[in-house]
């Protein structure tokens, strides 16, 4: 198995030292460039403060969500765009002592927060990793869920960064994507283009599910037997 034990602050430091904070930029990184350029604006990356979870929990919403997916004891499930754990640590709770959670962002800041509430709740099943804005860096044939919750309308490459995903599922693994139907520059993004760029870059949809009680819809998405090539992949339009 690709995932150790808890990591310390002193580990987490460690891993995030060597790497890059992402820092927007009009200049797409050199290994997006095989990749098409998407045709839709971008949301700013926001934080996931702490003082949202109670209201969340009110309304039932990591539970209903983790419910839909399918998520029970013993499953590794990886939370990109993890920001401060809202659903990392009640993922670590539902999977038990026997599954793993990887938590990813690409903000060194929020996995630093992370990695103390891990080490303060004493979380042993929950790992960390810093990503990229094109790649978000998971080891292969390992995950039985990834979650993309409220967050994949941030992502500023998303042909590369799914091309780059697809890899990451074990067998019957499936990708959940939480999000609210409106445009991308306004924190959501529209079904049928989020069903168009996972189906561009080899995915099947299996599941949608609009959730008026959450304020979003639920995605559902397995991998297709193939993925195309980087040069093959056609961008979706984002005209209504």
């Amino acid at each position: 198995m690709v995932f150790r034990s808890t990591l310390t602050l002193a580990a987490v430091a460690l891993i995030l030292s060597g790497c890059d904070m992402f820092t927007p930029s009009a200049d797409r990184p050199a290994s997006a460039l095989d990749f098409p350029e998407p045709d839709r604006p971008v949301s700013e990356v926001v934080s996931n403060e702490f003082s949202t979870e109670n209201a969340r929990d009110e309304r039932g919403e990591a539970v209903a969500v983790m419910d839909l997916a399918n998520i029970t004891p013993g499953m590794t499930v990886a939370d990109i765009g993890a920001g401060e754990g809202y659903y990392t640590v009640r993922l670590a709770e539902r999977v038990g002592s026997d599954g793993r959670v990887l938590a990813q962002d690409i903000s060194r800041d929020a996995l630093q927060r992370l990695g103390q509430r891990v080490e303060r709740e004493r979380l042993e099943n929950i790992s960390i990793k810093l990503g990229e804005e094109d790649n978000p860096q998971l080891p292969v044939d390992s995950f039985d869920r990834i979650f993309l919750v409220h967050m994949y309308h941030e992502v500023t490459e998303p042909y590369a960064f799914l091309w780059r995903m697809w890899p990451a599922l074990a067998e019957g693994g499936q990708i959940i994507v939480v999000d609210v139907d409106r445009p991308t520059n306004q924190h959501g993004i529209a079904p049928s283009l989020l069903f168009c760029e996972f189906n561009a870059v080899g995915y099947n949809l299996v599941e949608f599910v609009e959730r008026p009680d959450l304020k979003s819809y639920f995605a559902r998405f397995e991998r297709a037997e193939t993925r195309p090539q980087p040069g093959a992949i056609t961008a979706c339009s984002n005209a209504k």
